[in-house]
């Protein structure tokens, strides 16, 4: 007999810190996560909050966002006409992306997961709390959001969790990245109006055993040598490097990553834009290519790391690494 459909909706909120969830300490100390917010007006849905983590988002690491994957998927499964329409996910902005992009590589349900937050905290007379988490809300359980895995939003601003990243340290809209927004959602009186600009693509999902693999990033600089490179190949599983321009280094950095044994992946210190190999100079990015390293296409060196660990994490060698990065399909 199929299942009566639910005329109230229930929505799961999971908190895990951040500004928004901030408040001044009482000892002078500055602001620290205290006390969860609450989703303001919303009616005829319900709301159930959990709170697996209190954390400044520079204190979540990759092992917690395994931990906040489990605990969805737990969440996400139908029994018995219990299940959630929709996912909120409040966290703090400095490490949002990554996560958002974590969850995009380990989740595989299609209720909406929506990750927010908040740039300013509730003391302020401004705080963007209580309008994002309606916002977040609101897209987490409208129709259109399933199936497109989890997605950020800011000032009404709908972004891929594959994309967005944070361009601003103090702005209230301070979440972009290329190629910006992929969709809308603005209030009138009586309702929440949701507009997605593209279609959502195919993606991977992965079930790594653990995100506990030391993946180091590298910045390269003009007349960059290789410091801290030696360090990186002795002790780390892989290596990012925040490259020039397309994916370009010092030549002083060739004979090294020829050397390396681990997956070294090039990214780009560039806001926007690929990583193609198309230089041939020592260094060019072709000859890096050549010597065996892996191109990050779009992803900027923080999600390729993100990438890097959850394919190390699954079990994949060398070779499986670079034809992931080459799909392009994460």
């Amino acid at each position: 007999m199929p299942r009566m459909q639910r005329s109230i909706k229930r929505l799961a909120v999971i908190h895990t810190g951040g500004t928004i969830a901030s408040r001044p300490s009482p000892d002078g100390r500055g602001l620290t996560p205290q006390q969860a917010p609450s989703v303001p007006g919303l009616t005829d849905v319900q709301v159930h909050d959990f709170q697996p983590l209190n954390l400044p988002s520079p204190h979540i690491t990759p092992a917690h966002m395994l931990e906040l994957a489990g605990l969805i998927a737990r969440l996400a499964p139908e029994h018995d006409g219990t299940s959630f329409d929709g996912m909120v996910v409040t966290h703090g902005t400095d490490t949002l992306e990554e996560t958002a992009f974590a969850l995009h590589l380990l989740l595989s349900t299609p209720t909406p997961v929506v990750l927010t937050g908040s740039m300013r905290h509730a003391g302020e007379v401004s705080w963007d709390g209580p309008a994002n988490l309606l916002d977040a809300a609101g897209v987490a359980l409208h129709p259109q959001s399933a199936g497109r895995g989890p997605l950020v939003i800011f000032g009404g601003d709908i972004f891929d969790a594959r994309t967005v990243t944070k361009v601003h340290t103090t702005a209230v809209d301070a979440f972009g990245g290329y190629p910006g927004p992929i969709g809308r959602i603005d209030r009138t009186e009586d309702a929440a109006h949701v507009r997605f600009f593209a279609t959502p693509e195919q993606r991977r999902t992965y079930a790594p055993h653990s995100l506990n693999a030391r993946v180091d990033i590298l910045y390269a600089y003009a007349g960059w040598r290789g410091e801290g490179y030696a360090g990186a190949q002795a002790g780390a599983d892989g290596i990012v490097i925040a490259a020039l321009g397309t994916g370009n280094l010092p030549a002083e950095l060739l004979p090294l990553i020829a050397a390396t044994e681990q997956p070294v992946v090039i990214a780009t210190r560039t806001h926007a834009g690929p990583v193609l190999p198309v230089y041939g100079y020592a260094g060019g990015g072709a000859t890096l290519v050549e010597a065996g390293a892996i191109p990050a296409s779009f992803l900027n060196a923080h999600k390729a790391r993100i990438l890097l660990l959850t394919l190390l994490g699954s079990g994949l060698r060398k070779a499986e690494i670079r034809r992931v990065f080459g799909e392009a399909g994460f």
